[in-house]
C-alpha cells in the first residue's frame, strides 16, 4: 500500500469525523431570585433555544444579602426553568449551592427532541396546518372561511320603537330622569294681542 493514500486516506476519516461531530459548548443563563415573569419567560425561551441547538446550559441563579438564607427559592426557580424546557432538554446535573450562587446544568434531549419536532420543520401533523396559498385577485377565495362573530348588542339603552296609536288613546306618560312621572306638557295657549298690566 502506498504510504500518501494512507495519510490522504487517514486525512477523509478525520475530516469526516469533525463534520459530523456537533460544536456543544457550554451556555450560560444567569437568574436572580427576584426575576419578573416577563424576564423569566426571555431567558427561558433562550435556554430553550440553546439546547435545540444541541449546546450545554449553565443555569445560575444568583442570592444577593439575605437571599442566600432561603436556597428553596432558588430551587423552585430552577424546578421551572427544567419543567419548561423538558421538551428539548434534560437535567444533567441538579441545583447546588455553591457559595452565592445555585447552578444546575441543563443537557439537549435527543429523545425528546424527536418527539417533540420544533415549529418550523415539517413533521406529521404539520400538512394541514400549513394554511393553503390566497387565490388570485379578481377571484373567489375556495377557502373555508370562519364563522361570522355574533353581533355584540348595543350597550345604550334604545330609544321605543315608534308605533301607531289607535284613535283616542291616551298619550303614552313621559317619565323624568329620576324615575317620576313628568308633568304633562302644557298647552300652548292661544297668544294674547294685549300685553298685561301689573
Amino acid at each position: 500500500m502506498d504510504y500518501n493514500k494512507f495519510k490522504f486516506d487517514e486525512a477523509q476519516r478525520a475530516r469526516e469525523s469533525r463534520r459530523k461531530s456537533t460544536n456543544a459548548s457550554l451556555k450560560e443563563m444567569k437568574y436572580r431570585l427576584k426575576i419578573g415573569p416577563g424576564d423569566f419567560e426571555t431567558k427561558t425561551r433562550k435556554v430553550s433555544t440553546f439546547l435545540a441547538e444541541g449546546h450545554k446550559v449553565k443555569i445560575t441563579i444568583m442570592f444577593r444579602g439575605r437571599e442566600v438564607e432561603r436556597p428553596q427559592f432558588g430551587q423552585d426557580i430552577l424546578n421551572r426553568i427544567a419543567d419548561t424546557v423538558s421538551p428539548v432538554g434534560k437535567v444533567e446535573s441538579m441545583p447546588r449551592l455553591d457559595g452565592r450562587n445555585m447552578v444546575m446544568v441543563l443537557a439537549p434531549d435527543k429523545r425528546a427532541q424527536a418527539a417533540h419536532p420544533p415549529k418550523g420543520q415539517p413533521g406529521e401533523g404539520d400538512a394541514a396546518a400549513t394554511p393553503a396559498p390566497a387565490p388570485p385577485p379578481g377571484r373567489p377565495d375556495p377557502r373555508p372561511q370562519p364563522p361570522a362573530a355574533a353581533a355584540r348588542p348595543d350597550p345604550r339603552p334604545q330609544p321605543p320603537a315608534a308605533a301607531a296609536r289607535p284613535e283616542g288613546a291616551p298619550a303614552p306618560v313621559e317619565q323624568s330622569p329620576n324615575g317620576r312621572e313628568a308633568p304633562a306638557p302644557a298647552q300652548s295657549a292661544p297668544a294674547d294681542p294685549q300685553p298685561r298690566s301689573t
